[in-house]
């Protein structure tokens, strides 16, 4: 099967800052992706060559098989992009930007399909509301429907919820999270890395224009060693031998609850019944405590601190 987005050795510079460093990745059909990383990885490049506004100094991008420079229309009709900036004609309602839109990729009677998405992005209510007068939030839910207006297979959201509430959020996730089980392929970048745990079936970390990373979510999570045992020691300290087994994080001796709250780390539960039989003979009494598995924040900070890379 031809892959949703292939893309091969891209390589960017701007003024001899080199963006890209030969990214390759091929993203599957009907995939979920998430494509991770700090400011200034070059998950902004990577997307804007995706959806072919600049064009690669090295290598190549193809969208279902069309290359995004030599096939650029092909492969812009199989793509839609919500960009992560909030630009929209201040002259149309919703439903004539949506109309528009839809003429740009020479589709017409779409109005059936523009009202499923408004409804599903709960604009109904808005749809012959000015764009200037929708709220950021509203805007926001606007430039999902634009991309969505042409029913593409490929689907790339660029931050698309940040900035925004709660309820923006569910009924974001709830419509892609449709669109994907129907077949259409997800591309997701996003600093909130609890949605890209668990939305993204696989995920690509990028570094410095490198890829670092690059696996399945349930493999990812299982690069960090073990787990941690918060506890909050009611009376007594923590005795020496289980020093060693301190994290240096915030909830570390001397912040926190008095100073008597540890992060211990352990890498297989039978581990905590010892470390728990060990605080009884010194003398030490447990007010509050915890068990939490590594997630996926502690994979990227891991990773973009230098360790674990693919």
């Amino acid at each position: 099967m031809t892959a949703a987005i292939q893309i091969d050795s891209v390589e960017k510079s701007y003024k001899g800052f080199k963006a890209l460093k030969g990214v390759s990745l091929s993203i599957e059909q009907g995939e979920f992706f998430g494509l991770l990383g700090p400011n200034g990885a070059g998950k902004t490049t990577l997307i804007s060559t995706i959806a072919g506004l600049i064009r690669p100094d090295v290598g190549s991008i193809r969208i279902h098989g069309h290359d995004v420079v030599t096939d650029q229309r092909q492969a812009r009709m199989k793509l839609g992009v919500v960009p992560q900036e909030l630009v929209f004609d201040p002259f149309f309602t919703v439903r004539e930007t949506l109309r528009l839109q839809s003429g740009y990729f020479g589709l017409k009677n779409n109005d059936k399909w523009i009202d499923e998405v408004m409804e599903n992005l709960d604009l109904t209510p808005k749809a012959d509301v000015n764009m200037r007068a929708l709220s950021g939030g509203m805007k926001r839910r606007v430039l999902v429907a634009q991309a969505l207006v042409h029913k593409p297979p490929v689907i790339v959201l660029d931050e698309p919820t940040a900035g925004v509430d709660v309820e923006l959020r569910q009924t974001l996730w709830k419509f892609i999270a449709r669109l994907n089980r129907e077949g259409h392929t997800v591309v997701l970048t996003t600093h909130y890395l609890e949605e890209a745990q668990a939305m993204c079936q696989r995920v690509a970390m990028l570094k410095t224009g490198n890829v670092v990373a690059l696996d399945t979510m349930s493999r990812l999570l299982r690069r960090v060693s073990g787990s941690s045992l918060v506890v909050h020691l009611k009376q007594g300290r923590l005795p020496e031998g289980l020093r060693h087994l301190v994290a240096h994080d915030e909830h570390d001796e001397g912040k926190g609850n008095g100073g008597n709250t540890y992060t211990l780390r352990v890498n297989e539960y039978a581990e905590v019944e010892g470390i728990l039989a060990r605080l009884r003979e010194a003398g030490a009494e447990i007010d509050e405590m915890q068990l939490q598995q590594a997630d996926l924040e502690d994979i990227f900070i891991q990773i973009m601190e230098g360790e674990g890379a693919r």
